[in-house]
Parts: structure tokens; C-alpha cells; sequence
């Protein structure tokens, strides 16, 4: 009989090693049999020394993919604007990840119907107030129970847009609406979720702005000075916050096809659906994965600034839409 190598290898699932990554990996036995007249050590040492190589490399793969992501099991993240769109995905993904939530919003009927969706994923508690009322916001937070007053992350998500004019024709009333909420409500929900932060030198704050805050479009206006200033308040906290270890990034979307157009229209949802015809747009829930990327990032990678479109999107103003 022959010398041979019986080799056999078996695959398993969600095993344990190092310190709680879980992955897929291989076992093997090795069974070595040698007749009395040949000897062929050599050629089954090579043979085995190949299999010990290729079980290292997936074990140093575990390790480098276990050392690229942070686990965000058990952290709390409080999210702005969760009762629709952007944050009603992130919501979504973040609970799925045992993220613990903190949702706001001024619609409580979808802040209840979305707590109740995703209690069986993780802990959620609901805050419903206006983010234009600076006592209510400063209130809403203040109410946080022990259990959810420790943030890790912050998304600043809420914002609208109001009206599509030019400025000689644009109403005050839109102007201070867009204002109000993306940039004064930004800094009441900063400034009251940042003392947790600096106290124990830790967070991350991801603001959602717009590629209208990198460039200006006919009739965008007030709209883009609103994303403007996001962007510029991202890179005011990324400065003043660096001494307290702090992340402070910005995800800035396209067009996303969310309730984003109704609102601007004023409910005119044949308007609103056509600004979104004729090509693949964005998804809620292409930018979640996104900012849940940004957020699993080993602790000393910040993605500090990131722009996203769809691929018909070039910018602001150049769409490949089809023609059918």
C-alpha cells in the first residue's frame, strides 16, 4: 500500500477566539500511513506545511478584519429627525447592530410605531419635541434616564428644505424654517448632547449635510447657506472638540429619494416624484450604510468628511436621467 496523507477538513461557524470575534474558520485531522519500503516524509511534511500556511493566513485575515471595525455592540446613539428618511434608516441598521437608541423626532406616532418595530433588536427610548424650540430640546435630553444619558454617537440628521425660489421671491417664512432647524437646532442638540462627551474624553459625532453645503445651485439659496454653515460647524467641532478625543465627521448625500422633495414643495408629490425619474437615486438606506461604516471604524480613524451621489449624479445641477 502506498503512503498517503488523509487529510480531512471540516468548516465551521461562529467560533470564539480572540477575545470574542466571532468568524468562520477550519478544522483539520491529518492521518499519516508509510509501508516499510518507501519513506516520503518529506514530501507530506511539504504537503502538511501548505495546510498550516493557509489555516495562519485565515487566522492573521480574522485578526486584521477583527482590528478594522469597532464594535458598537451596547453603545448608545442618540439620532435627530428618526421618523423618517435618513434617520429612519440609520435607525433601522444601528438597532440590527445592537446599537442602543435614543430616537427623536417631532411625529410621535412613528416614533412609537418604530420603537415598537425595533425593541426586539435593542433598547430604544423616544424623544418627541420640535428642534426650532431651544427649551424643548435642552428639556428632552435633560429627561434621558441613566440607562440612555451616556451617548457615544451623535446624528445630527434632522433638516429640511422649504421652497425652490429665487431669493427676490423666496418667503421669510421658508427662510427661517431652514435656519431654524439646520443650523440652530444642529448646535441646541450639540451643545446639550457634547458635556457627556468631553467629561469622559469619547464620542462621535457624524453631522448629515448636503453636496448643497459644497456648492451653490439656481434657486438653492438659503437652502445651500443652511448646508454651508453644517459644514462649516463640522470643521469648528472637529477643531475645538481634538483636545477631548472627540470624532467629528460630516456625510454629505446627493439626492435621496426620501420625503425630502415633498417637504420642499409644500406636499406637491407629483412635483416631488418627478425630481426623482428617470434615474437610480440614492436610498435612505444606502447613505445608513454609510454612516454605519463611518461609525465602526477603529477608534483613531475619523473619516472627517465624506461626499456621496448616485452614479447618474455628477452634481448639483447634472443628472444622467433617461428619456423613457
Amino acid at each position: 500500500m502506498s503512503p498517503y496523507v488523509d487529510v480531512g477538513i471540516t468548516t465551521f461557524e461562529h467560533i470564539d477566539i480572540y477575545g470574542g470575534f466571532t468568524a468562520s474558520g477550519c478544522c483539520f485531522s491529518c492521518n499519516l500511513n508509510y509501508n516499510d519500503r518507501t519513506d516520503k516524509s518529506t514530501r507530506y511534511k511539504f504537503r502538511i506545511g501548505r495546510l498550516f500556511s493557509v489555516i495562519k493566513k485565515q487566522v492573521n485575515d480574522i485578526r486584521f478584519h477583527k482590528n478594522r471595525t469597532m464594535s458598537t455592540t451596547n453603545k448608545t446613539a442618540l439620532i435627530t429627525g428618526a421618523t423618517s428618511g435618513i434617520g429612519w434608516a440609520t435607525a433601522q441598521l444601528f438597532a440590527k447592530h445592537k446599537i442602543n437608541l435614543v430616537l427623536c423626532g417631532r411625529r410621535q406616532e412613528r416614533l412609537t410605531a418604530l420603537k415598537e418595530e425595533l425593541k426586539q433588536y435593542t433598547t430604544v427610548h423616544t424623544l418627541n419635541f420640535d428642534m426650532r424650540d431651544k427649551g424643548a430640546v435642552f428639556s428632552a435630553i435633560e429627561s434621558l434616564p441613566a440607562a440612555f444619558a451616556d451617548i457615544d454617537i451623535l446624528i445630527n440628521n434632522a433638516g429640511n428644505a422649504h421652497g425652490l425660489e429665487p431669493i427676490q421671491d423666496g418667503s421669510i417664512d421658508d427662510w427661517d424654517a431652514m435656519l431654524d432647524i439646520n443650523v440652530k437646532g444642529l448646535l441646541y442638540v450639540s451643545k446639550a448632547v457634547i458635556p457627556v462627551m468631553v467629561v469622559k474624553k469619547r464620542g462621535h459625532i457624524i453631522n448629515i449635510g448636503s453636496t448643497a453645503g459644497k456648492e451653490v445651485y439656481p434657486n438653492g439659496n438659503v437652502y445651500c447657506a443652511s448646508k454651508h454653515a453644517v459644514d462649516a460647524l463640522n470643521q469648528g467641532m472637529r477643531i475645538d472638540l481634538n483636545p477631548y478625543n472627540i470624532r467629528v465627521g460630516a456625510v454629505n448625500p446627493g439626492m435621496v429619494e426620501t420625503e425630502f422633495s415633498a417637504v420642499r414643495f409644500k406636499g406637491d408629490e407629483d412635483r416631488a416624484t418627478k425630481v426623482y425619474q428617470g434615474f437610480a437615486a440614492l436610498q435612505a438606506e444606502d447613505v445608513a450604510d454609510i454612516i454605519h461604516f463611518v461609525v465602526t471604524r477603529p477608534y483613531h480613524v475619523n473619516i472627517a468628511d465624506l461626499v456621496v451621489m448616485s452614479t447618474a449624479q455628477a452634481s448639483s445641477t447634472i443628472v444622467n436621467k433617461r428619456n423613457d
